[in-house]
């Protein structure tokens, strides 16, 4: 797939380095910053154009009349959306993504329907990102919770700790321990390196848990990992930028929220447009304000201002003086890696969120949908199988009789509005929504082509 990748941000260089991995596609970016791109040339198999994403010919140069995707990620939506109009009446590019931020566009479809701007793909980071924390706080203790199927079904990754039911037996206990709930592991990491997950494996305290269950089994698999924690109540949040501003506004119907933010202008704007968060101005990183504001009192604090570095330190700051559970926003893998599960109980990476919603739409055979986990090591997909037993290799067989590539699980599937949990003798049907978990992404290619539609194997 020829793919055009219009601006070299943190966003669209992580895309650059997952869809440039993958043999099948050729990779074109996009920048005006020609220092940039020469990195990026130097590091990944990618051409690189330098130039206005928006100006005709600019995207003629970079392979337009051909391509099969545009991909928008540079930092303004107007230029996101000329360059998907542009591709589209010059070139009638296929598929057209771009990344749009302010809600005053995302929010008006009718700008995107038929006879509108021509965008198939609209992808928010931020939203997103929201997403993803609100999810991480209805879910205390969890490190991901990511959706497949409409939400009927979860894959939850969690931190095994001492005081979980299940912490220092073998996994074939479970069904003794929840017999009425139907879970399945369907991944473990200890120290880093990937443990497959027999029946007699013993779950020791460190061990980080991938599992896949019902949305109503979530809570009783995760009192089998870690002590039950209280619901959160009260949350803290350092930045008041676009993420933050719409986490509170998620969470203040249900939570107490207080927004710490620096920029006294930026923070008497929203604490106009929000209704029950406490909006404060100041620096999240300054001790004596987080003790004012009871900081030992915060289920969650949450740093999420556009400096990492201060993310990192207004985090380790508010653990130190009592917060029950530390988040920060972190751009760069190697910071993320050194300080999860350290000083900071989860490092939030736009990146690995937002790279998800590409891959969907990349990857070939009837993927519904991505989520890249493991800072892009591993990855979670939902794929639709089709055919029949005699066109598709994965339909009408038990799922023991599969050939799936090494580090591979099916995790669950779901039938119409059935969720069953994947066993050796489950049979694969026609229309199944399969989820799979990959702890190698190298074998993603592989694995894409059990469910390419038509017997399109090779």
């Amino acid at each position: 797939m020829k793919i055009i990748i219009l601006g070299a941000g943190q966003v669209g260089r992580t895309a650059a380095y997952q869809l440039s991995r993958e043999q099948a596609n050729d990779v074109t970016i996009v920048d005006t910053r020609d220092e940039v791109l020469r990195d990026l040339q130097d590091r990944l198999d990618v051409r690189t154009v330098v130039g206005s994403a928006a100006h005709p010919s600019i995207l003629e140069a970079a392979g337009g009349a051909d391509a099969d995707m545009i991909v928008a990620l540079t930092n303004s939506d107007e230029v996101n959306m000329i360059a998907c109009q542009v591709a589209h009446s010059l070139f009638g590019t296929p598929t057209k993504i771009a990344r749009i931020r302010s809600p005053d566009y995302s929010l008006r479809h009718r700008l995107f329907e038929e006879g509108g701007l021509h965008v198939d793909v609209m992808i928010s980071p931020e939203q997103l990102v929201t997403d993803h924390v609100s999810r991480l706080i209805r879910y205390p203790g969890a490190l991901q919770v990511l959706d497949f199927a409409d939400g009927r079904v979860r894959l939850v990754g969690m931190r095994a700790v001492s005081g979980g039911q299940l912490v220092g037996h073998q996994l074939r206990e479970l069904r003794d321990h929840i017999p009425r709930r139907d879970t399945r592991v369907a991944a473990l990491y200890r120290q880093g390196r990937s443990v497959q997950p027999e029946g007699d494996t013993v779950i020791q305290e460190g061990d980080e848990v991938f599992f896949v269950a019902a949305r109503d089994d979530i809570r009783a698999m995760m009192k089998e990992l870690r002590t039950e924690e209280e619901p959160v109540k009260r949350v803290v949040i350092a930045g008041a930028g676009n993420i933050g501003y719409r986490l509170a506004r998620t969470l203040e119907d249900y939570n107490q929220v207080k927004l710490i933010e620096r920029d006294p202008a930026r923070a008497r704007r929203v604490a106009e447009t929000l209704n029950r968060t406490l909006v404060l101005t100041g620096d999240a990183a300054d001790e004596e304000l987080l003790l004012e504001e009871n900081i030992d009192d915060a289920d969650v604090f949450v740093s999420l201002t556009n400096a990492e570095e201060a993310n990192i330190l207004s985090a380790m700051l508010a653990k130190r003086l009592g917060a029950h559970r530390v988040m920060a926003l972190i751009n760069k893998p190697s910071y993320a890696e050194l300080m999860e599960g350290g000083p900071i109980d989860v490092a939030i990476s736009p990146q690995t969120i937002t790279i998800g919603a590409l891959l969907a739409r990349v990857r070939r055979g009837d993927v519904a949908r991505v989520h890249s986990l493991r800072r892009g090591a591993a990855e979670a997909i939902e794929a639709i199988a089709h055919g029949d037993s005699r066109s598709s290799p994965v339909v009408g067989k038990p799922i023991e009789r599969i050939v799936l590539p090494p580090g591979t699980t099916i995790g669950a599937i779901v039938r119409g509005d059935d969720v069953i949990m994947a066993h050796h003798d489950t049979v694969i049907e026609a229309d199944d929504h399969v989820i799979l978990f990959l702890t190698d992404r190298r074998h993603v290619e592989s694995v894409g082509k059990l469910f390419q539609p038509g017997g399109r194997f090779g």
